[in-house]
């Protein structure tokens, strides 16, 4: 098979590509954010043979400062260096997965895209979707397949800091991924303050799922997305969260709708609350 996977692909998908002989790296992303540990024993335990696991703590975030969020960025050359132990090069099909629905996964696709790399796919209904689909797990160390750091490439994902967002407010088309009742600043049981970034729109990133924790059809996201915001440009709009994770999953579903060119803000709440003179609003 030639073809390339770029947002999503269906585990009866992955199974015939694994069926024609290709070898994707295969990147599992199972987390909990109450229990850091629990995603890399349940990958110990069971995980589609040869798939590799990435921490987000400790493999899709870098160093924390109290004031750059809970899951700030990695350098990109710290990146560079994991995805060459994972042996990804850019003519590499890579596909990530959780079993979340997508939230930890998507990080790694965003990521990944903002290392300018373009066959990345997360596996649509993550391990749960796998083994209704009859794919085997096993609890075997994948094989090493090690190479250089990955190259310097243009990124194919755009950023915004809490600087430049604070002077775009207003201008800017702004999408919150957090649930209802955090994004109101009802409860905040993560970050300092409560409350969301004012002129931000609120759109939980589980809306984008159906019942059986898959993707929604493209169009019927489309529709949605059009909707929130109200015809705007996919360029104006930007993604944020609490931490910068679940926010990826919002800027997937566009993608995958054909809303092509949102951009991330990595600090999201946790960063933006950290300090006391940004506004805050509630409700």
């Amino acid at each position: 098979m030639n073809r390339t996977w770029t947002t999503l692909i269906g585990a009866a998908e992955l199974r015939a590509l694994l069926a024609d002989g290709a070898t994707p790296v295969l990147v599992d992303c199972s987390f909990d954010l109450m229990d850091t540990e629990a995603g890399e024993r349940a990958w110990r335990d069971g995980h589609i043979a040869g798939s590799h696991y990435l921490h987000l703590d400790r493999d899709l975030s870098g160093t924390k400062s109290g004031r750059n969020g809970r899951h700030p960025l990695p350098e990109r050359s710290v990146f560079a260096a994991t995805l060459g132990r994972l042996g990804v090069t850019p003519a590499t099909q890579v596909i990530v997965l959780d079993r979340q629905g997508g939230t930890y996964a998507a990080r790694l696709w965003w990521m990944l895209r903002w290392m300018g790399h373009e066959a990345v796919a997360v596996l649509d209904g993550g391990l749960q979707a796998w083994t209704a689909a009859g794919g085997d797990v096993d609890s075997s160390e994948p094989p090493p397949r090690a190479a250089a750091p990955y190259p310097d490439r243009q990124p194919l994902a755009a950023v915004t800091s809490a600087d430049a967002l604070a002077a775009q407010l207003g201008r800017v088309k702004l999408v919150d991924a957090r649930a209802g009742e955090r994004f109101r600043g009802e409860v905040e049981p993560l970050d300092k303050a409560a409350g969301h970034i004012p002129g931000a729109l609120n759109r939980f990133f589980k809306d984008n799922l159906t019942t059986d924790g898959r993707f929604k059809p493209a169009d019927t996201l489309r529709g949605e997305y059009l909707a929130l915001l109200g015809g705007d440009a996919a360029a104006r709009t930007v993604h944020q969260c609490g931490s910068g994770v679940t926010a990826c999953h919002n800027l997937l579903a566009m993608e995958h709708a054909g809303l092509a060119g949102s951009r991330l803000y990595p600090g999201s709440w946790s960063e933006w609350s950290s300090d006391p003179t940004r506004p805050v609003a509630r409700g």
